[in-house]
Order: structure tokens, then sequence, then C-alpha cells
């Protein structure tokens, strides 16, 4: 594809479909390039870096979460959809987990979720300091949660790359956690459960730990 005819939409489409297969380590520019059918320099002539490309594609991501309207729900119910629309686009694009600690995240997809979520807790009733801090609070429980299934996906993906040798090595890995968690009661009686799986959590582990935070911002705006 021509650079007059190639897009910056075009171009951070490919990329988000790009990052959700292979990863941050698996962006390529030639890659890329491929799948748009041009050459990489004509990606460039668009967008100068690879650094800027992943914000772009981090930013753009951030407008799959839908913002409430605030007019015609409670707070608490806008706090829970803009939560878990965070985590279920975290868990869509793994890769925007690892970029928070690589990259620079910033552009208007981001801020239009952050200012609603301010919103949300102003409408609540807290004052704007502490409108911050539950945004903020929100922001990275949901960000925590979303990272145990990212660091299994990026963990599968180095094992299939790595062949029988990297499998074999997990393997191993597997087998020798479970020995030493079997030296300790509370872990010992649950290594038959799904929470043993690596970077994994019991059910319903999101929805009762954001329950318990939205009751305490709850608590704290109850008169006493």
């Amino acid at each position: 594809m021509p650079r007059n005819t190639l897009t910056a939409d075009q171009i951070v489409r490919a990329t988000i479909d790009l990052l959700d297969e292979e990863g941050l380590n698996g962006l390529n520019m030639r890659e890329l390039g491929r799948r748009l059918d041009s050459a990489a320099t004509a990606i460039y002539w668009h967008i100068r870096t690879k650094d800027e490309l992943v914000r772009l594609a981090g930013d753009a991501v951030w407008t799959e979460v839908a913002v409430p309207d605030l007019d015609a729900t409670d707070w608490r119910t806008a706090a829970t959809e803009m939560a878990t629309g965070m985590y279920a686009m975290l868990q869509r694009h793994p890769w925007l987990g690892q970029a928070f600690g690589d990259h620079f995240l910033y552009g208007p997809g981001k801020s239009r979720h952050d200012d609603h979520s301010l919103a949300v807790y102003e409408k609540a009733g807290f004052a704007p300091a502490d409108a911050d801090r539950a945004a903020a609070s929100v922001f990275v429980y949901v960000l925590g949660n979303a990272l145990g299934a990212a660091a299994q996906v990026a963990l599968n993906r180095r094992v299939a790359r790595g062949g029988e040798e990297a499998e074999r090595a997990r393997a191993e890995a597997s087998a020798r956690a479970v020995e030493i968690a079997g030296r300790f009661p509370r872990l010992r009686e649950r290594l038959d459960t799904p929470a043993a799986d690596y970077a994994a959590a019991p059910d319903s582990t999101f929805a009762f730990g954001l329950r318990a935070l939205l009751d305490g911002f709850e608590a704290r705006l109850t008169p006493r």
C-alpha cells in the first residue's frame, strides 16, 4: 500500500491486531508492513517511532470502555460498569498492562475514560480530592487483576516460541512449585483447585473485590 493511501488509523488498527496476537515483543515493523501490504518505510512516514505506535494503539483501545450516562443511572452501577468494562478490555488486549511499565501512555481515549471516572465518584458525593483517590484505587485494582491473565498469555507465548525445551522447563518448574506449595498447609489444601494454576485466582475474585471496594466507598459516604 503506497504511503499516500495508507492512513494512520489503518496502521493503528493493524498494530492492535498484531499486538493482540503476538504481544509487545512480537511488534515488528516488517510484519506490520506485510499485514498492511506496505513497506515499513511507509509506516514511518505516518508514525515516527515504535513507541509512538504503541501509545496510539494503547489509547485507541480505551474507547472500547463504555462510559455510562450519569443522568440515567446511580453512581455505584456506573462505577461497576466502568470497572468491568476496563477489566474486559484489558483481557482482550493483554499487552496493554505490560505497556504501562514500558511506555508513556496518554491520549484522548484514556483521558475520556479517566474524566468520566472522576465524574462518577464526584456524583457519589466525594469531594474532588477524594474522588481522585477513589478513581485511582479502582483503576489500580482493575489493572492488578488483569495482569494475572496477561502474565499467563505472555508465558504461553514464550513457551510456544521455545519449543520442546521450553515446554519441558515449564513442566519442571510447575512440578517444583507444587512440591514447595505442598509444604504449606493452606496451599496444600488448594493444590487441586483452579486457584493453584499459574497467575490464576478463584472464581469471582474480581467481582468480590470490586464489591468490597465499592462497599468501602459507600460506607465512607454514609453519615455517621
